[in-house]
């Protein structure tokens, strides 16, 4: 049976750091970047083979193994929509996702692997040397199948992932490191509490988090994987598409080409709203050109839902911490999709008090992803030799306190309904890591042959709306024990996100434990065969 998790663990307990480079990668829904610490502690994002520090998350497939990552607009003209891969990170963890390409089913994994291998490949360029292991950073929000399908992705590309990492945790540790603040023990250790907005292309997380020079730790946090600035362009195609339709009869979303074409049309017009009150936009399909003004407010209404279900959210973690939103010290906007002025507008109104954007919020994440990685490095395995004495020094004197994002629990039968599948939650989400519960559960048949234990993940009663983390069985049990025959679970979740069940049956002192592992969540080929894969195609 797969069991959807996995340690980041060496054979001695710690993590094992391979010989070579270690970077922090922030792979987003719409750009992705790749990070690491130079010699005096600055995080440094490297810049692609076309000198741009963000790469396009957009893969172009071809039927010869070609692969191009980041296509520039003019060469998107011409490939075939259908070869085309956009938004593939909504789609990390999805078992039923495949695409055929060339005869190959390919899923998700292999595609973000795909967009890491080019951020691999581009930063040893620079580097002059191999890139080893990596930090991958996720929104907070991501369940563990999606987390774990990262960890995939990032080992069929060949990087030895020593952590999957929250990506409002790497924006923290950017911003307080850049201030010049995290990893200083001789400055005053006053905390202060900070509300972290990020709204990325595919992706949102708001999350609270307090911190010192020599610590941080996550209260509370919530988000959406299914809501990012993907989804803002998205009406905007619509709005226009449908325009289109009432002056000539067509519908340019009906094809591929002219969809894409438009979405990006749309793209540029968004962007250019954050800076202007209006722009034209003007779009040629099958002979007809629609030419038509956007304004900024038309815009904002088109999409004030959207914005709201971010309001709607922020506000459910604030009172998760049980805060007066005066009372924060600072609200930091990390994220490509920030720079609309309705976040920023509807933020301050919100919370009195208006958001900063110190660090760029398309780098930040990366940025982040390079200190965390650097931090491991030094507490594993002393650091590396290219960093300075102080810059290890600082690295070395960091704590950190992180939550878990989703409940933990197990499945349990409805005593009112014997055919119904309840959760029981045991670990309640934005609990303080490391944690562990226990409690006495009782079976619900008579002399059972064995005693089957199902956890879950998620927030709701109905086992069947939940997660499947994974399962293991109590054996070897007495004859003849009887209905309502106690079980004891201890349920641990630890600082490195690995999880340790154990289940006693207290009659006959029978127990059974387990530390949940990734094995394989991939149809129909698994990562071995995806690893061996990619080595066919050639990313450019």
């Amino acid at each position: 049976m797969n069991l959807p998790f996995f340690v980041l663990t060496g054979a001695d307990g710690g993590m094992s750091f391979f010989a070579g480079h270690t970077v922090g990668i922030d792979l987003g829904t719409s750009s992705s970047a790749i990070a690491t610490l130079d010699a005096e502690g600055e995080p440094q994002v490297l810049p692609n083979s076309a000198d741009e520090l963000i790469t396009p998350s957009v893969i172009v497939m071809s039927e010869d193994g070609q692969v191009v990552v980041g296509p520039t607009a003019d060469w998107m003209h011409t490939a075939d929509p259908e070869k085309v891969i956009t938004g593939i990170k909504r789609q990390m963890g999805n078992p039923d996702y495949t695409k055929m390409v060339a005869g190959r089913q390919l899923n998700a994994e292999f595609f973000s692997a795909l967009i890491l291998m080019k951020l691999k490949q581009d930063a040893e360029t620079r580097l002059g040397a191999p890139i080893a292991n990596a930090v991958i950073t996720v929104p907070y929000y991501f369940n563990d199948p999606c987390r774990r399908a990262t960890q995939n992705a990032g080992t069929i590309a060949g990087l030895n992932v020593v952590d999957i990492l929250n990506e409002p945790t790497a924006a923290t540790l950017a911003y307080a490191w850049n201030k010049g603040v995290l990893g200083r023990a001789d400055l005053d250790q006053t905390e202060r509490t900070m509300l972290v907005y990020d709204l990325g292309g595919g992706t949102f997380d708001v999350t609270v988090v307090k911190y010192s020079p020599t610590s941080f730790q996550v209260l509370a946090t919530d988000g959406d994987t299914f809501l990012g600035g993907l989804d803002w362009t998205r009406r905007l195609v619509n709005h226009v598409a449908e325009q289109f339709r009432n002056h000539f009869r067509l519908d340019p979303r009906d094809e591929g080409r002219s969809r894409l074409a438009l979405t990006e049309e749309c793209d540029d017009v968004k962007r250019q709203l954050s800076l202007e009150d209006e722009w034209v936009l003007e779009f040629a399909h099958h002979g007809k050109n629609l030419k038509t003004v956007i304004t900024r407010k038309e815009f904002e209404k088109l999409t004030a839902d959207l914005l709201q279900r971010t309001r709607d959210t922020t506000e459910f973690v604030i009172d998760a911490v049980d805060m007066n939103p005066r009372q924060l010290d600072e609200v930091v906007l990390i994220g490509g999709s920030t720079y609309m002025p309705a976040v920023q507008r509807m933020l301050s109104e919100m919370l009195g008090k208006d958001p900063v954007r110190v660090l760029d919020p398309q780098l930040a994440v990366a940025q982040g992803a390079a200190i965390h990685a650097a931090i491991l490095e030094t507490r594993e395995t002393g650091g590396s030799g290219t960093l300075s004495p102080g810059v290890l020094k600082r690295l070395g004197s960091i704590r950190s306190i992180d939550v878990n994002a989703h409940s933990l629990g197990i499945e349990i039968t409805d005593p009112a309904d014997k055919a119904r599948k309840l959760n029981h939650i045991m670990i309640p989400r934005n609990t303080p890591l490391p944690v562990e519960f226990k409690q006495r559960f009782v079976t619900n048949t008579a002399n059972p042959s064995g005693i089957l234990v199902r956890l879950l993940e998620g927030e709701t009663k109905e086992a069947a709306s939940c997660t499947f983390i994974g399962d293991f069985r109590i054996s070897g049990l007495p004859p003849n024990l009887p209905v309502g025959t106690p079980v004891e679970v201890a349920y641990r979740y630890d600082e490195n996100r690995c999880i340790h069940v154990e289940a006693r049956e207290l009659v006959g002192n029978n127990q059974s434990s387990c530390e949940i592992r990734w094995t394989n969540n991939v149809r129909p080929i698994s990562v071995d065969a995806m690893t061996i894969l990619a080595r066919d195609y050639h990313v450019n």
